[in-house]
């Protein structure tokens, strides 16, 4: 009875831990130079700081515009809007909560991914 009740407390600790580590690697956008992504275009000073794979509109309810990769640091990554960069965090406070979704949308504000689900704060 013992070892049953040990064996059950190690299976859930451990299926514990795989959720929180699954919720924190969907909060993070990997991306590399060269990939194409879209994102919140309204600069520095919005808050929103919203990313995704698919086209949509931002946090802050503007449409998302394509941009280009030029390069990426351990949580940042610079983007090109044309002949415009911005730095992007790429680990969001919300994520899309969608499962088998592959939009990938982050933001730094509450807000809808672009596949309509509400994302979820990232604990």
């Amino acid at each position: 009875m013992k070892k049953a009740l040990v064996l059950s407390m190690v299976l859930l600790v451990a299926v514990s831990a795989l959720a929180v580590f699954a919720g924190q690697e969907s909060s993070k956008m990997v991306l590399k130079p060269g990939d194409e992504v879209y994102a919140c275009q309204c600069g520095d000073s919005c808050p929103c700081q919203m990313m995704s794979r698919h086209a949509g509109k931002c946090g802050c309810g503007k449409e998302m515009v394509k941009a280009k990769v030029k390069s990426v640091d351990k949580d940042t990554a610079v983007l090109v809007f044309g002949e415009r960069e911005q730095t992007f965090k790429t680990v969001g406070k919300y994520a899309c909560a969608c499962k088998g979704c592959d939009c990938n949308s982050i933001s730094q504000t509450p807000a809808k991914c672009t596949c309509g689900v509400d994302m979820v704060e990232v604990k």
